[in-house]
């Protein structure tokens, strides 16, 4: 199971949008199960991960999400995965992998 998967899973879970986060590694692909908490309306996958710069952060968030107050876009940066909001405050930007709301 990679690392950017569970890194995407706990970024979720500090917002709110899923319950406990359990990690079973079986020494072989392993498996996450995850508590539903029925917040999740869209989530998917931006691929290629395109690079995004701090100045097109907030356009990018407009086009993907619904709006302003909700929603989240997942960078992966220097300083690791972590929504837009946090690129924003930590002036850094990434490549972009997912997006939920």
């Amino acid at each position: 199971n990679s690392k950017v998967v569970i890194k995407f899973l706990q970024v979720m879970q500090k917002h709110g949008y899923i319950g406990d986060l359990e990690i079973i590694d079986d020494h072989r692909a392993g498996k996450v199960v995850v508590d539903l908490v029925g917040r999740i309306n869209k989530c998917g996958v931006i691929s290629p991960r395109f690079d995004v710069c701090l100045g097109d952060i907030e356009q990018l968030a407009s086009n993907i999400l619904p709006s302003r107050q909700f929603g989240h876009l997942v960078l992966t940066t220097t300083y690791g995965i972590m929504t837009h909001e946090e690129a924003r405050r930590k002036h850094t930007g990434g490549k972009i992998l997912v997006f939920f709301f």
